[in-house]
């Protein structure tokens, strides 16, 4: 009993560290002037980890909670938490640490981001292997979804293409695409089938979607390959996109995806009146 009281002490100090090393701006929060500590403060740890500041303020208290390798996950994510860091947390919250399944990587390099930013009439963005969006252009943002502006722990594509109305809106023919998203989404996380955060993941997503429960369960697969992709675009109506993605030549644990207008279409000149107006 002893020894559990102070792995929960332990955990909550080790947050309480990590925390004030983590500066607002690093998480794209004002600094302010008021601030009486260094760091980030507790409701907005809870709040870019999608988790709640009462639950959250108990974690760091100490008390006698289970804590959910999804947690961990955001919490690493938030905390920009290194190798060695997440492991230690995990070992902390008596959880297997997710050895096989590599890193979040938290932001990109500046030369990934200013490649994406050159492809101006291009949506396109950077996923990790868990599909996580950790990097997206200017014209991704305007033809899909702000993403800054949705919560680190819930920026997950496979996530938002089920749960978020705007989004899943977006796509023509949503069915074909979503399904033939999860046959790929099975294959690329087949590798790391035991991890904890895949079977959390799953078995959360298939809560709150039924479609993704129905085929998720067909255990159908695919690799990844270029096709078309259509947008019911709110103001500019259908776009029309050849899609396809390729591996980061120095780290091939991320992937580019890309969206490049379709020849004989008028989506890049939509595209380009899109951008003007921004």
């Amino acid at each position: 009993m002893k020894e559990e009281i102070s792995r929960y002490k332990e955990l909550g100090d080790f947050l309480k560290t990590r925390r004030a090393k983590i500066s607002p701006l690093q998480v794209g929060l004002p600094e302010g002037s008021h601030r009486r500590t260094p760091g980030l403060r507790r409701e907005e740890v809870a709040s870019l980890s999608g988790i709640g500041i009462t639950w959250y303020t108990w974690l760091e208290q100490g008390r006698d909670i289970q804590v959910s390798s999804q947690v961990l996950e955001s919490l690493s994510r938030v905390l920009m938490l290194n190798d060695d860091e997440i492991r230690h947390l995990y070992t902390l919250a008596n959880q297997n640490s997710p050895v096989d399944i590599p890193p979040y990587h938290h932001d990109v390099n500046p030369m990934l981001q200013r490649i994406l930013d050159s492809l101006s009439l291009s949506p396109s963005m950077i996923f990790d292997t868990r599909w996580n969006i950790i990097a997206w252009n200017r014209a991704a943002e305007l033809t899909m979804l702000n993403f800054g502006e949705i919560d680190i722990a819930q920026r997950n594509y496979i996530w938002l293409i089920f749960t978020n109305y705007k989004f899943k809106e977006l796509f023509h023919n949503w069915d074909n695409q979503a399904q033939g998203l999860v046959a790929r989404f099975r294959a690329e996380c087949g590798k790391y089938i035991e991890d904890p955060w895949v079977t959390e993941f799953v078995q959360k997503l298939k809560k709150e979607s039924k479609e993704f429960d129905k085929w998720w369960s067909m255990h159908d697969v695919e690799n990844e390959k270029g096709n078309y992709k259509i947008f019911n675009h709110s103001i500019l109506g259908e776009l029309t996109f050849e899609h396809t993605s390729f591996f980061v030549a120095d780290n091939m644990n991320l992937k580019l995806f890309v969206n490049a207008p379709a020849p004989d279409t008028d989506t890049e000149v939509k595209m380009k009146k899109l951008m003007s107006l921004s």
